[in-house]
């Protein structure tokens, strides 16, 4: 990632907030597996003119909504205490963030970290679809989608990333959690969803050198996380990596018609 990223400074009013704006919890799952050409990510482009990261190329993600920490998901893998030591909540929090994990990336990719029993995973989530559009227009809970299909959440197969907050600067923040996952046998990620233009696997080299040259833009979360993934080279050594996740909150700087990112 470069020391001297800049932005256009569009991106952030031309007057500074008087009074930081209180981040909202977010999740975003990098989701990743071995294509022909090494190690790949699932990107989706935000539609142009959404209030927040219009244009932008991202991992599926999206807020942490308050019935995520319904208790009634039926769960494996590490407990939520285990989550709340590696990004510094409550147990009640991180139950939270783990099942926004999932459900927002089934929204946005169609991929279902779940399965029949502890040890198993879905094939094939056709049979959700609508279950899907249930989920994204808040008609349904991820509890109720998973009790009514006798799925178990399978927390094992997602790791902690990182944690990024946004600048102090912008009018919309969210402290974000990053995971990462591997794509599970025998399922597709096609970015299905009203709020992306478009969605691609692509190296973290291929995606980077898009950013540079001007065809994606990529914010500064998303490029560095491409670097450390694409740094490893393989979905075994990125669900290895051992992470100590501590909170990022960039500087926004503006310097003319863009904004320097200074990372603190």
């Amino acid at each position: 990632m470069p020391d001297d990223m800049t932005l256009p400074g569009n991106l952030v009013p031309a007057s500074p907030v008087s009074q930081p704006v209180e981040p909202r919890d977010a999740v975003t799952v990098v989701l990743l597996r071995d294509g022909a050409e090494g190690l790949e990510a699932f990107l989706l482009r935000r539609v142009k003119g959404m209030a927040f990261a219009g244009g932008m190329t991202v991992f599926p993600g999206g807020g942490v909504d308050q019935r995520d920490a319904d208790t009634s998901v039926a769960w494996t893998g590490p407990p939520p205490e285990w989550w709340g030591e590696i990004f510094g909540v409550d147990a009640a929090t991180a139950r939270a963030f783990v099942c926004a994990a999932v459900r927002e990336m089934f929204e946005e990719s169609g991929v279902l970290l779940a399965g029949p029993d502890a040890t198993s995973v879905v094939a094939d989530t056709k049979d959700y679809a609508r279950a899907r559009q249930q989920l994204v227009d808040r008609e349904l809970s991820l509890a109720q989608f998973l009790a009514a299909n006798n799925l178990v959440l399978r927390a094992d197969l997602l790791r902690p990333w990182a944690n990024w907050v946004t600048p102090y600067e912008e009018p919309r923040r969210y402290d974000t959690r990053f995971f990462v996952a591997a794509l599970p046998s025998g399922q597709k990620a096609d970015g299905e969803t009203t709020e992306a233009s478009d969605a691609a696997w692509q190296t973290p080299a291929a995606a980077i050198q898009d950013a540079e040259e001007g065809r994606r833009m990529l914010m500064p979360p998303t490029w560095r996380t491409l670097d450390e993934v694409g740094a490893l080279g393989s979905v075994e050594k990125v669900m290895a990596e051992e992470r100590s996740v501590e909170k990022i909150i960039p500087k926004l700087i503006r310097d003319g018609d863009v904004i320097r990112v200074v990372f603190q």
